[in-house]
């Protein structure tokens, strides 16, 4: 069972209390997500639907003027010190790259980032498919911003995430993550045009339930073959001759299916197809139709098994699982990066504890456990909170 938001922030002022002293004199959170569908298509400027989550990110912070920044990563047990004025990477990897990222974009953008003391606490699981990464990064620049007295839009503050993301650690990665950390609303998933930045709120039917259940196959986006596939997805372009796979159409890949590769051809289908997926699954959200939608998110799954080569046999597994148990209305795929993480299902209210009883009797995760589900509500977005 994940933390609430109280019983995090309480874990976190004493955690800060014992790491340095004195209480924090500044908080922020910023929650995970998960996306509903649109995968991989963010960074080929086309459109996805996440919603943010319950489990989320808090940052506490007591700025110092000059000096070093010192920082305690409370779940890990490791902690970090630095000069935010001269940032480098740090050699060993891991989440301090993630908070010196943040500080050196911060730095890049004129924000003069003040030493102190900052901890960090989560109830997120990391290579869940939830974006731990996305969460950890906005919720520290809310704080970082506020020390500096800087006041940036929910968009601004994720863009520069997604950059600090694509810098130290070395994740080419869209902006899907951080926009829907940042700028998501309670009751609502976020239809995302991930060229225009344009946001849509889609209101969610109240008797909608969005179930989580993590696989147990943890991935990694840096060793894994995320970057791979932006690179396969960027020569698919460039051999039909637009700028992304968002200006793509399926007559066009049809015609060049004798001269494109085929791993190139096979990512360049899906991506055009989840961005046709995506845009008819809001019409069809708002519209409360979960026939529909379920479908979508049936195909998406297939999509991304036989075209873009990101689930695993555990997820295949479990999605089939999923779609059994639920019926017609409503339906499951793998969620996140790929290569492992957690399947995301929606169905009717009514029909939540079947589905887990069919879940907990059918499924056990790599190691023989059973796996770990939750039901999760349209969290808001990012923001300062109280200490």
């Amino acid at each position: 069972m994940t933390p609430t938001g109280t019983t995090l922030a309480a874990r976190l002022r004493a955690g800060f209390v014992q790491a340095f002293g004195a209480a924090p004199q500044i908080a922020a959170r910023a929650p995970g997500r998960v996306n509903l569908i649109g995968e991989h298509t963010d960074y080929n400027q086309g459109f996805a639907m996440p919603m943010a989550i319950g489990p989320e990110t808090r940052v506490a912070f007591t700025p110092q003027a000059g000096g070093r920044l010192y920082v305690a990563a409370l779940d890990f047990g490791e902690d970090d010190a630095f000069d935010p004025a001269r940032v480098g990477p740090h050699q060993g990897g891991g989440w301090r790259n993630y908070v010196r990222g943040v500080v050196d974009e911060l730095n890049r953008a004129g924000i003069a980032v003040p030493g102190g003391t900052l901890a960090i606490a989560g109830s997120l699981a990391r290579g869940t498919g939830l974006s731990s990464s996305a969460s950890l990064e906005v919720a520290l620049a809310h704080a970082l911003l506020a020390a500096a007295g800087a006041d940036w839009t929910a968009l601004d503050i994720a863009l520069l995430a997604q950059r600090a993301e694509c810098g130290f650690p070395g994740v080419r990665c869209g902006n899907l993550d951080q926009i829907a950390s940042a700028a998501t609303r309670a009751g609502h998933a976020l239809l995302i045009d991930c060229r225009s930045l344009a946001l849509r709120q889609i209101v969610l039917p109240g008797d909608l339930a969005v179930m989580i259940v993590q696989s147990g196959v943890e991935r990694g986006l840096v060793d894994g073959e995320y970057n791979t596939r932006r690179i396969e997805c960027e020569r698919a372009a460039a051999h039909l001759g637009v700028a992304a796979l968002r200006d793509a159409d399926d007559a066009m890949l049809a015609a060049a299916k004798a001269t494109l590769d085929d791993r190139a051809w096979h990512r360049a289908r899906h991506v055009i197809g989840d961005n046709r997926r995506t845009l008819e699954a809001a019409e069809a959200l708002a519209a409360d139709d979960l026939v529909t939608t379920g479908r979508l998110m049936r195909e998406a799954h297939v999509s991304q098994a036989h075209d873009f080569g990101i689930t695993v046999p555990d997820t295949d597994r479990l999605a089939a699982l999923l779609d059994h148990a639920i019926g017609d209305e409503g339906g499951a795929r793998q969620t996140g990066g790929g290569f492992g993480g957690a399947v995301v299902a929606i169905m009717r209210a009514d029909r939540v504890e079947a589905v887990r009883a069919a879940v907990l009797d059918g499924y056990r995760t790599p190691t023989g456990a059973l796996p770990d589900i939750t039901v999760e509500a349209p969290a808001d977005g990012a923001g300062i909170t109280s200490v």
